[in-house]
Formats: structure tokens, C-alpha cells, sequence
């Protein structure tokens, strides 16, 4: 069986709902699970119960400060080794990431994955195109951003969800592989272009103001946000390669549908 963990989540569940359509024997996990799904509860460790499954989906649990988020990784991969898991693949961070406020959560579980004596899989996730559209604010009949003129390599989450789908249906002959899973680029301004409205920059220093006015997100949220918008904004993610379309056998999604999509249901 196949168990993907955190399915109540959007990569989650869209990769859950990718394997079911392949026929695959697969299972969600969750720390609050829906009828037919596993109680996974990573900061419980002595609880967690991988019994049966025979190909872990790690989607990293996020939305914790690292030392947190690496536990709760080490936690899973400690319950594999025991329970005799047979093949982990881990949902990590594009290589291009390596400067952004999260990536050392996505690296430190990197290594914990290469050496938990299990045979492994890392797909490095390259940044939504729900996400990139999302992030845009809207500001009367125009749309702001801190990108800049920069673009980003954006992938629909559909796509990596399915990815990793081809991925744990047969992952022998993915075994010790990295693969580094990015878009095509896209900007701000043709996402605003498409949406038949004007983009306008706004500084970093006012992006942050912003952010830190918005009292739902977390302490550490707002510096994470700052450092994708600074890294595409100074061209540190538009970096493309053909590992997602040799894994799905056809061309990746076209990320600019997905953004502008995510960025009129903001409005």
C-alpha cells in the first residue's frame, strides 16, 4: 500500500487523488483524518503506526519554525525504518531555493531521507503557480507585487501531484534519484496581462509592511514570503530543466492558466 501523509493538505490530497485515478492501492494520513484515512500525528512519535505500507509519500509538514518541521520529519522516518516501509519518497524544495527563508527544513530532512537505511526518492518541488498567483494583491482595478520584473518557474500543483504519483506507483526504477521538478517562467506582469489589468512593483521594504499588517499569518511567515519575493525579483528562480515533463511523459502545464487563475479568485 501506498500512504501519503498530510491528505488533507492541497499537494496532499491532489497527489492521493492521482494515485486512486492510476488504480493504485494507496491511503491518506493525517493528523486530523476524514473517513477512510490513517491518524498521523508527527509530534506524537510513539503513536505513529506505518504498518502495511509499503511506499511512504512524505509531503513535507510544514508550517512550523524548522526545528519543528525537521522532528516532525525525522519522526516519520524513524516510524518507517521500523515498521518496515520499503521505498520513501519526500516532497522537498527546487535546488533554486537554497537562499529562501525555508529550504534548510527541505535540506536537513534531504539528509535525513539519504541515510534512514530505506530506499529513497526526493522530488524538489519547484514553487507553485497557485501560490505565485495568489501572492499578487490587488489594489483597485490593478494588480501590485514585489517580483519586480523577475520570473518565476512556476509549477501547477496538479502536475507535481501527479509526478509523484507516476513516482511511488513504481519507484524502483526511481531509487537514489533526485529529481529537481520546475515550470516554465512566468512574471507578474504577463499574469496581470492576462487578467486584462496593469501590474505595478512595490518595494521589498513595503511588501514586508504589508505582511506584517496581516494579523492571520504566523511569526515566521512573513520573513518566508519576503525571501521568494526577493529571490524572484532578482532572478534566482527562473531556472527551468526537463525532469517534470520525462517524469509525467508529456509537457508540463502551462504555470500562467494556474497563476492567473489564483490570482482573480483573490480579488
Amino acid at each position: 500500500m501506498i500512504l501519503v501523509t498530510g491528505a488533507n493538505g492541497n499537494l496532499g490530497s491532489a497527489t492521493l487523488a492521482a494515485l486512486r485515478a492510476r488504480g493504485a492501492d494507496a491511503a491518506g494520513g493525517s493528523r486530523t483524518p476524514r473517513d477512510g484515512m490513517r491518524l498521523l500525528d508527527f509530534d506524537d512519535p510513539a503513536g505513529i503506526d506505518l504498518a502495511g505500507v509499503s511506499t511512504l509519500v512524505l509531503v513535507s509538514a510544514g508550517y512550523a519554525e524548522d526545528d519543528r518541521v525537521v522532528g516532525r520529519h525525522a519522526a516519520a522516518l524513524d516510524a518507517a525504518a521500523r515498521d518496515g516501509v520499503r521505498h520513501v519518497l519526500y516532497t522537498s524544495l527546487t535546488g533554486a531555493g537554497d537562499h529562501l527563508g525555508f529550504a534548510l527544513a527541505h535540506r536537513a530532512t534531504e539528509r535525513l531521507v539519504r541515510s534512514c537505511g530505506l530506499p529513497w526518492t526526493i522530488l524538489r518541488n519547484g514553487l507553485y503557480a497557485e501560490l505565485f498567483g495568489g501572492l499578487l494583491m490587488w489594489n483597485g482595478g490593478a494588480v501590485e507585487s514585489a517580483f519586480g520584473d523577475g520570473a518565476l518557474a512556476a509549477v501547477a500543483r496538479a502536475d507535481l501531484a501527479e509526478a509523484a504519483a507516476v513516482v511511488a506507483t513504481d519507484p524502483a526504477p526511481h531509487g537514489g534519484r533526485t529529481y529537481d521538478l520546475t515550470g516554465t517562467p512566468v512574471t507578474a506582469a504577463q499574469v496581470a496581462g492576462r487578467l486584462g489589468v496593469p501590474h505595478r512593483t512595490i518595494g521589498l521594504g513595503e511588501y514586508r509592511r504589508r505582511l506584517d499588517a496581516m494579523p492571520e499569518l504566523l511569526p515566521f511567515q512573513p520573513p518566508m514570503l519576503v525571501s521568494i519575493a526577493t529571490g524572484v525579483r532578482h532572478g534566482f528562480l527562473d531556472g527551468t530543466g526537463p525532469d517534470l515533463a520525462g517524469i509525467l511523459g508529456r509537457p508540463v502545464s502551462d504555470p500562467l492558466v494556474t497563476a492567473a487563475a489564483a490570482a482573480a479568485a483573490g480579488k
